[in-house]
Order: structure tokens, then sequence, then C-alpha cells
């Protein structure tokens, strides 16, 4: 057990260098991100024995469950017999809407205000191979393209994930050799989620190294990428910007090309726009037939060179 831990900790140290390669040397720190359950104890566990010194550890208590304080507390009483700095982060309102989605979007801001307030450069999740090939599935089953497909990211912005190469019965052992009995949510049996749904599946199904969806995701990454770099030329070349909007001169590009520079003349206009895959699709087709039609507050005109700009004022009466 003890050769097996140690080479988990060199792994998880290998991770680290990976995606934060100045982090000794600049003398960074690393924010934790642990709810009390097994994927995230493990992730204490290993930093503290990776970086001692430059980590600290929050937890989230959304107050959606009474046993929620409880489990805010044990990962609290872990961090002092650690010597580990900890805070339990709780929203000023109540939850309300889409539970998971809200939950999440709170989340994160809740762990962005504790770094700013901090000093804390990175944060670290907890999400793992298991996690991975669920979300790749889910979102297959949603209709998602190569970026959905991507799946989670090991780095973005001053996010990392330094676990999804690892399966979640990794972590459940790593726990229970440090004599740990981590927290159990209920929630994580709710059949109500999609993601419980799929879990379950899969765990029927069985024989499964989920580690190969990290791979899979990896590669959709890298093709996310090239596209991405493509649509960035491309764009300098073919996309006029004006004080009114811009235009585009159309060439026959492969459609999921056109697609996202159409998105990026839509962007030019309106920033926060946010156009569900359908309307981009219809758009798209509309603009190549030479129509004009309005997307938001965007009046987009087809034909050889398409054209974007703020729609008119609508009349009253």
């Amino acid at each position: 057990m003890v050769d097996a831990a140690a080479s988990f900790d060199r792994r998880f140290m290998a991770a680290l260098a990976r995606l934060i390669p100045d982090m000794e040397s600049k003398g960074q720190k690393l924010g934790l991100a642990v709810s009390g359950g097994p994927d995230s104890v493990a992730l204490l566990l290993l930093a503290w024995r990776s970086c001692p010194g430059q980590i600290a550890a929050a937890t989230v208590d959304h107050g959606l469950r009474p046993a929620a304080r409880e489990e805010a507390e044990f990962v609290a009483s872990l961090c002092r017999q650690h010597g580990i700095a900890h805070e339990i982060l709780r929203p000023a309102a109540p939850i309300r809407g889409s539970i998971q989605s809200t939950a999440r979007r709170v989340r994160y801001e809740l762990l962005n205000g504790w770094m700013r307030q901090n000093d804390i450069d990175w944060l670290a999740t907890a999400h793992h191979a298991d996690d991975q090939l669920e979300t790749m599935i889910m979102r297959i089953l949603r209709g998602s393209g190569v970026d959905g497909l991507s799946g989670i990211r090991e780095k973005r912005d001053n996010i990392i994930r330094p676990l999804l190469d690892v399966q979640k019965s990794e972590l459940i052992s790593y726990v229970a050799g440090h004599g740990i009995s981590p927290v159990d949510d209920p929630s994580n049996r709710d059949q109500g989620y999609d993601r419980v749904r799929v879990r379950k599946a899969l765990e029927e199904l069985g024989g499964f190294d989920t580690r190969l969806a990290s791979q899979s995701a990896g590669a959709l990454s890298d093709a996310r990428e090239a596209i991405e770099w493509m649509v960035e030329r491309l764009a300098a070349e073919h996309i006029v910007t004006s004080d009114t909007g811009c235009t585009f001169s159309q060439a026959p590009y492969p459609r999921e090309i056109q697609r996202r520079l159409l998105l990026k003349c839509l962007h030019i206009c309106e920033p926060t726009l946010a156009p569900r895959g359908s309307q981009i699709d219809q758009t798209l087709l509309a603009l190549k037939k030479g129509q004009t039609v309005t997307l938001g507050n965007i009046l987009c005109e087809g034909g050889d060179i398409w054209r974007f700009q703020p729609a008119p004022a609508r009349r009253n009466g």
C-alpha cells in the first residue's frame, strides 16, 4: 500500500509540474475546492504531500442539505489536522431555479472571490477520469459538437484539474489508505440527475478503463484548437469591422469553419450574444441563400458579402 501511495504521489506531482511549471519557483499559491467526498479529500491529501505550505482549501456550503454544514466542518477539521488554511463559503442568498447549474455558478463565484481575497493564484478541482467519461456521454446525448465533446478541460484560465487521468476507484483507495472516512453525499445517488443515471448505466456495464476517455477528450481538444487556429487566421483575412458592425466575404469553407466565422461576426456586433446551435445553423442557411434575418439585435444580410449591423429600432404601434 505504501508503494502504491508513493506512486500516486509521484503521478500527482508530475501532473502539477505539467500544469503549473512555475508554481514552486514563483512561490504561487494553490487553492483546493474540497467538498469532503473521496475525490476532493484525495486531492487535499495529494496536494498537502506534494506542495506543503503553498496550499489553502475552501468548502462551499450551498445550504441545500441539512448535513452540508456538518460535512463542511468535517473538511475544516481535516485541514486543521494537516495544518492547511481552510474557509467555509456560503452564498448570500438561497439557491433557486435550476439547482445544479445555479449551484455550480454560485460555487465558482464564491471560490473566485475567496481566491482574490487570499492572493491565491490557482484553483484545483477533483474532477477525475470517471467524471470525464460521464461528461462526454452526457454531451453526446445532448447533441454537442466538437467543443462540447472535448469534455472537461485539464486547464482553463486559472483552474486546473490534475486528476483527470485518475480513476475514482484509485482515489477511494488512496483515501482509505490514510484511514479517513470521507463524506457520502446522497445526491450522488439521486436518479433525478442525468449524471447519476449515466453513472449507474456505466457501473452496470463495467469493465472499462475510464482513463481512456481523457485520451479521446484530449484528441477532440486538439481538434478544437486546430479549428480555432484556422478560424482566427481566416477571420483576419475575411472579416472587416466598421463603426456599425462588420462584413464577411463569404468563401466555400467547410460548414464548421463557416459556423465559427459567423459566430465571430455576431460577437463583434454583440459580444454577449449566446445563440443556440440551432439558431446559428438556421442563420447560416439563410445567409447562404442570400436572405436577411435578425438574430438577437443583429441584422444579418446574406449574399456574396455578408453584412452584420444593429437591427433598426422597432416602431411602437
